[in-house]
Parts: structure tokens; sequence; C-alpha cells
């Protein structure tokens, strides 16, 4: 790996999914050392919380984990995140949607992902939305992110 792989996590609202995306997989790259080879952020499809800190259940479930949710939330913007990403990843089929809508051109198009499409243990195949559950729902989130993030960095690294 030459120059910096750009990784931009992407929610409904980013202050529970995509946040939490973000400190799993930069824990992971820090602990393998990588953390020079990665920029890596998150954002929401909706700007009603920008501004704001992550959901504090979550960052509650997170820290528990050891991963620290100490981003801001924002809103995703075509403009720039497309130029500025290498690999935009939504959580599940809404955000994929929300994201190809608002793409500009197929350059755009194929750097869309779903998390879950990186998978390697746990056979869901989208990241809910824990926002209105109880905390089995924040630690579900938390069991898919580590597996996918897992999967997603030995993609980028090969």
């Amino acid at each position: 790996m030459k120059e910096k792989k750009k990784v931009l996590f992407v929610c409904l609202g980013n202050i529970c999914r995509s946040p939490s995306a973000e400190a799993v997989f930069t824990g992971m790259v820090n602990k393998k050392g990588l953390n020079n080879k990665f920029e890596i952020d998150s954002a929401g499809t909706g700007g009603w919380h920008a501004g704001e800190q992550a959901d504090r259940r979550m960052q509650k479930h997170a820290v528990e984990r050891g991963y620290d949710l100490t981003s801001i939330s924002r809103k995703f913007n075509p403009e720039t995140d497309f130029d500025q990403f290498d690999f935009i990843i939504g959580m599940d089929d809404e955000n994929i949607h929300a994201l190809k809508s608002m793409t500009r051109n197929n350059s755009d198009v194929k750097k869309i992902h779903k998390m879950t499409d990186f998978r390697k243990e746990w056979n869901y195949d989208e990241v809910p939305d824990p926002y209105y559950g109880g905390e089995e729902g924040f630690e579900l989130v938390l069991d898919l992110l580590e597996d996918s993030c897992e999967g997603l960095l030995d993609k980028l690294k090969s």
C-alpha cells in the first residue's frame, strides 16, 4: 500500500452505526500499526444530528469493548465526499440507495459498498439500526462491525 486508502462509513444519522464503524476500523488499523495507511471518517445521509456526538448508548457499549467514539456527526456531502474517499460504505440497503441517488457518475457508484459485503462470520445482510431498540441492538451492531471491519481490512491490505 503506497498512498493512503480513504474510507468513509455512512449510516442514516451518523450517531450509532457509522461512527462505531469508524471507531472499530480505526482501532483495528491502529492495532496493526497501519494508521499511516488509512484516512477514516463517517457521515450520515441525513443531517438532523450534525454537530452532535455519537448516541450515549452506543458510546457506552463501544467503550466497554475498547473503542473510542469521538467523531462528531456530519451530513454526507456528495460534492466533496465522492471526490475525497476511495470507499464509501453504507450500513444498510436504505443507506446504499440514498448514496446511489446522490452519485454524479459511474466512478462514484463504484466507490459504494455495503458494510456486510465484507463480513466473514455473521450471516446478516445489513447492519441494523439500534436507535429504537434495547441494549442487545447496540451489542449486535458492534459484533457485526467487528466482523465486517476485519473483512474490509483484509481486502484493503491485499
